[in-house]
């Protein structure tokens, strides 16, 4: 069987709930998207905003509350907000590749720590963390375990490879600045356990399928940030559960029997992405949805990924909220149509983010201030107390 590029774009779409935004609850919206990336804050909520029909941003507060919905440490060694059900299979799927970049980073060895000081040190440090701990707290009780100073760096390490959820701390968002830390809760993932790992990575290609199928080995790796190999060896545990497509250029691609796959030509939306939105990171071949000389200036040299226009399913673009409404800023010429469609999507994006911050991304601003290579920079006008909405 054979697929287009084109109908691989309209596969993420559809799979991601861009093609249109979907009646669902949040816990059931993020299982079906997989996860969301989670580093920032606002992102979660513009995401979710992207995805669901009348989305509530109090019922994402509620399943974070109750820990319905987690964010913690994950794929590409990131936080991700997931749900509490798949987090067992994800963390383990994660095992080797977060002990691997963490309890042997040169950093945490340098500091006179080893992966042995970990594994002893990591029981006490979940037990304290029952109930949810400030960061400081975590930190005081690593070194009163240890008997002395514990250098930033080794909390670092260590809070980013323990099975941690974070506590919210919010608002505007459900999580601030300030960390807060609870040991996840029972059954904890298995740790440094090769055949729970392969297990978990099995586990979690067949969810990455489902989300973001069909894909190739090096694109599942790419999402999960595991080494092909392992990759290889968890898709071999499923390859008699999956279907195989020849992509763009002869390309082994995998997925799930069934799945969602429509035509090329299904029309796509514009959309204003959130920052670090999954899409955009999660696969090895970017051109999915990403146009090849747009690349470089969506995902910055530090891994920053900004917020974006979405046009025809592609990038075209880049937004930011500013005084009087979204700024948006094409790479190459909209017609008047296309950005009619984004004046009204950042009209609701703007009332959206005016109730609890607009200027959620303005610490990025400097990306703007070295440059992007935009033909057209429009200021599209939120909603105010003198231009109330239509309805």
């Amino acid at each position: 069987m054979v697929i287009t590029a084109r109908a691989l774009n309209r596969s993420t779409l559809a799979r991601q709930l861009l093609l249109d935004r979907v009646p669902i609850g949040v816990g059931d919206a993020v299982r079906r998207v997989v996860a969301l990336q989670a580093q920032q804050p606002g992102s979660p909520y513009v995401a979710l905003w992207n995805r669901v029909a009348g989305f509530d941003p109090a019922r994402l507060d509620q399943a974070v509350e109750g820990f319905e919905l987690v964010r913690s440490t994950l794929m590409r060694l990131t936080l991700h907000l997931v749900h509490a059900e798949d987090y067992r299979a994800f963390r383990e799927a994660m095992e080797p590749t977060l002990r691997g970049s963490r309890l042997h980073d040169p950093r945490y060895k340098a500091a006179g720590f080893t992966a042995d000081d970990a594994d002893a040190l990591l029981p006490a440090l979940l037990d304290f963390a029952g109930e949810a701990r400030s960061g400081a707290q975590m930190r005081e009780r690593l070194e009163a375990a240890r008997g002395g100073p514990v250098e930033a760096v080794v909390w670092r390490m260590m809070r980013q490879y323990a099975p941690l959820w974070h506590a919210p701390t919010g608002p505007p968002w459900s999580f601030g600045a300030a960390q807060s830390f609870v040991t996840a809760s029972a059954p904890l993932p298995v740790l440094a356990d090769p055949e729970a790992a392969t297990a978990g990575l099995a586990v979690l290609i067949r969810r990455y399928l489902e989300g973001f199928g069909p894909a190739s080995v090096p694109d599942m790796a790419q999402f999960t940030m595991a080494p092909r190999g392992k990759v290889r060896e968890a898709v071999r545990l499923v390859e008699g559960e999956l279907e195989q497509w020849e992509g763009p250029g002869g390309i082994l691609l995998y997925d799930v029997p069934g799945a969602l796959r429509p035509d090329a030509d299904v029309p796509a939306p514009p959309r204003l992405l959130a920052m670090w939105d999954s899409i955009l990171l999660a696969y090895a071949d970017r051109s999915r949805v990403i146009p090849a000389e747009y690349r470089k200036h969506v995902i910055r040299v530090n891994g920053d990924t900004l917020p974006t226009l979405l046009v025809d399913g592609y990038v075209a673009g880049v937004w930011r909220p500013v005084e009087g409404g979204i700024e948006a800023s094409a790479f190459h010429p909209l017609p008047a149509r296309v950005w009619a469609e984004l004046a009204e999507e950042a009209e609701a994006l703007d009332g959206f983010l005016a109730a609890r911050d607009r200027r959620v991304y303005s610490r990025y601003d400097h990306w703007w201030g070295k440059g992007l290579p935009t033909v057209e920079t429009r200021v599209l006008p939120g909603l105010s107390p003198s231009r109330p909405s239509a309805a």
